[in-house]
C-alpha cells in the first residue's frame, strides 16, 4: 500500500494506491471462509441414537453418530474448525497447498474442504495405509504422501509445507484450539441440545476416545463453562500412551509402537491432548 501527498485548495491532502493484491487476497479469503460456512449451514446436526438396554437397568445410553457428515467422516466437524481457523489466521493462502499428517477421517474431511476453498491438499500418510482410505481422499481431490517410517509424518508433513509454499495444519496441535469449546454448534453443544427433552438431559459420563485429545478437551471444557455435574471418561487402547501420560502427568511420554486401533490413541503426548479439564 502506498501513501502520497498532493495540494487541494491549498491544503495537503494524503491518498492512499490500495495495493491490488492484498484487495484480491481479502476477495478470495471472504469467499473461502463463506463457503466453509455455509457447508455447516446447509448441513443438518448428526444424530444422537438411542441405544436399547433393559428397563429395569435405568440407563439410557446414546450414541453421537458423526459418520452422517457429507463426507462420512467422523472428524468433518474438526476439518471445518481447523480450515476457519487457518483461514482467519492468514495461514491458507490461495493456491498454496495445505498438508496434513493423517491418513484415516481427518485427511479425508481437510480434502473436501480444501477442494471445496479451491486449495490443493496434500495428506501424508505411512506407507502401509489401506488403499480404501486412500481412495477416499482421493475422491475428494486430495493427494497422498507416503512415508516409510510413521514416526517421520509430522517432520516430513512440516518439510513438504516449506518445500511447497503451503500450510502444515497440524491436527494434533491446534484440534483442540480451533474448536470454540464455548459453543458455535460444537459436538458438546449439539449433544447437550439434544439430550434436553430426554428423561435424563444432563448425562452423568460422556465417553470420548483420543485421537488428537480435541474432542474430549472441547466436552470438558464446555462441561464446566455450562457448569454441568457430568462426568468424562477418555478410553485410551493397548499401545497408546494417552493413559500412562496423564496417570505419570508426565507431557513427554511416548510408546514405540502403533496403537491397536487405527485412529484412536497415538504414539506420543499430542500438544492437543489436555488432561487438566477431563480430571476430578
Amino acid at each position: 500500500m502506498d501513501t502520497s501527498e498532493h495540494r487541494h485548495d491549498g491544503e495537503a491532502v494524503a491518498t492512499v494506491d490500495v495495493d491490488r493484491t492484498d484487495l484480491a487476497y481479502r476477495a478470495w479469503l471472504k469467499e473461502a471462509v463463506r463457503k466453509v460456512q455455509a457447508d455447516a449451514n446447509r448441513s443438518a446436526d448428526t444424530h444422537l441414537l438411542r441405544f436399547p438396554l433393559p428397563e429395569s437397568w435405568g440407563i439410557d445410553l446414546y450414541l453421537k453418530d458423526e459418520s452422517t457428515h457429507p463426507t462420512g467422516s467422523l472428524k468433518h466437524r474438526l476439518a471445518r474448525s481447523l480450515f476457519l481457523y487457518g483461514l482467519c489466521n492468514g495461514w491458507i493462502r490461495p493456491g498454496a497447498p495445505v498438508i496434513e499428517a493423517s491418513s484415516g477421517s481427518t485427511a479425508v474431511s481437510e480434502a473436501y474442504f480444501a477442494k471445496l476453498i479451491g486449495v490443493p491438499f496434500i495428506a501424508v500418510m505411512p506407507r502401509t495405509t489401506s488403499p480404501e482410505k486412500c481412495r477416499l481422499i482421493e475422491f475428494h481431490g486430495g493427494r497422498c504422501h507416503f512415508v516409510d517410517d510413521s514416526r517421520l509424518l509430522y517432520e516430513e508433513s512440516a518439510t513438504l509445507a516449506a518445500q511447497t509454499g503451503g500450510h502444515y495444519m497440524d491436527q494434533f496441535t491446534y484440534a483442540e484450539r480451533a474448536t470454540d469449546w464455548r459453543g458455535n454448534n460444537n459436538i458438546a453443544e449439539s449433544i447437550y441440545q439434544q439430550l434436553r427433552l430426554e428423561r435424563y438431559p444432563e448425562p452423568a459420563w460422556i465417553v470420548a476416545t483420543a485421537g488428537t485429545g480435541g474432542t474430549s478437551a472441547t466436552i470438558a471444557r464446555y462441561v464446566h463453562y455450562m457448569q454441568h455435574d457430568t462426568r468424562i471418561c477418555v478410553p485410551d487402547p493397548e499401545n497408546s500412551c494417552f493413559f500412562d501420560g496423564w496417570t505419570q502427568h508426565n507431557p513427554l511420554a511416548t510408546s514405540d509402537c502403533g496403537s491397536r486401533i487405527e485412529g484412536i490413541g497415538r504414539p506420543r503426548m499430542e500438544p492437543s491432548f489436555v488432561p487438566g479439564p477431563s480430571t476430578g
